[in-house]
């Protein structure tokens, strides 16, 4: 374990040196965590592959999907130079990339392999964090990626493939309303409290007995005046705290999914606690 260990710090620190400088990227202790949570669900899918082998595909698996082009390059020369001549294990997703391929066609879609690899990664990053956002440019195909990837879910929990459930969407533009109205506030004359949207969605959500997925997707701009308030939700606490005192505990089956064109006024804090997915 301690070769491996060094290996880790040893390749974050390179990445921090020599990749670009991303808004969305971070190499902290949370990017470190996400990895392990990754090198175990891999571990436990491929039980006969050895531990460098685990880590390799591990590391890939959670820095990929967030690089630019040109670092993905710098990434895979750091690899190799830390893993040399090794296959990075691959995990077995045949039936669930032929069930997006037949969902492009449904929706009328050319099933390229370029979207149907960043669909994969969403799910994979999904997997691992309960906290997500997919990041890029108008039109590069942030809202195609996620709404393919929930309609094979829901396709595959129908037929009853194990591990797939299905997947419930609850669409918000977050700045289309005051910080009052998404999360909540007291009405001066009655004092008594109203829930804001993010805040009833989550009620919704906690008390549903249905075991399907909830995906909380949040489509617009993220800046501090609304999504600090988030960081306790997109972390290991999973609770949000609203200014009346009370605590709204996520349940393993809601997930949060920001869809944003780039993160230069959220704080490193935010991205930190969030998976990345960059579409180019």
């Amino acid at each position: 374990a301690r070769p491996m260990a060094r290996k880790i710090v040893t390749l974050y620190n390179l990445m921090e040196q020599q990749l670009s400088k991303q808004e969305h990227y971070d190499f902290g202790l949370r990017a470190v965590k996400s990895v392990l949570n990754r090198a175990g669900a891999i571990s436990r899918e491929t039980q006969d592959a050895n531990e460098e082998v685990v880590l390799n595909r591990a590391l890939r698996d959670m820095n990929i999907p967030k690089f630019v082009a040109e670092d993905t390059k710098l990434f895979n020369g750091l690899m190799l130079d830390l893993f040399p001549g090794l296959d990075a294990p691959v995990v077995n997703q045949k039936s669930l990339e032929d069930a997006i391929k037949e969902e492009l066609v449904l929706e009328s879609l050319q099933p390229s392999p370029a979207l149907i690899y960043k669909i994969l990664q969403l799910y994979e990053s999904k997997r691992t964090r309960h906290g997500n956002m997919v990041v890029g440019e108008t039109l590069s195909g942030k809202t195609t990626a996620w709404k393919i990837l929930q309609h094979t879910l829901t396709s595959l929990s129908s037929r009853n493939e194990p591990g797939f459930k299905k997947v419930e969407t609850f669409i918000i533009n977050p700045k289309t309303v005051d910080n009052n109205e998404l999360y909540g506030s007291y009405d001066l004359n009655t004092r008594e409290w109203s829930d804001g949207i993010i805040a009833s969605i989550l009620r919704k959500c906690c008390s549903s007995e249905s075991d399907s997925e909830k995906w909380i997707v949040l489509d617009g701009p993220v800046d501090t005046l609304w999504i600090e308030s988030m960081n306790t939700v997109l972390d290991d606490n999973k609770i949000l705290t609203l200014i009346n005192g009370d605590r709204i505990a996520l349940t393993p089956t809601i997930s949060l999914l920001f869809e944003v064109q780039n993160l230069c006024q959220a704080s490193p804090a935010t991205v930190s606690r969030a998976g990345m997915v960059y579409f180019d």
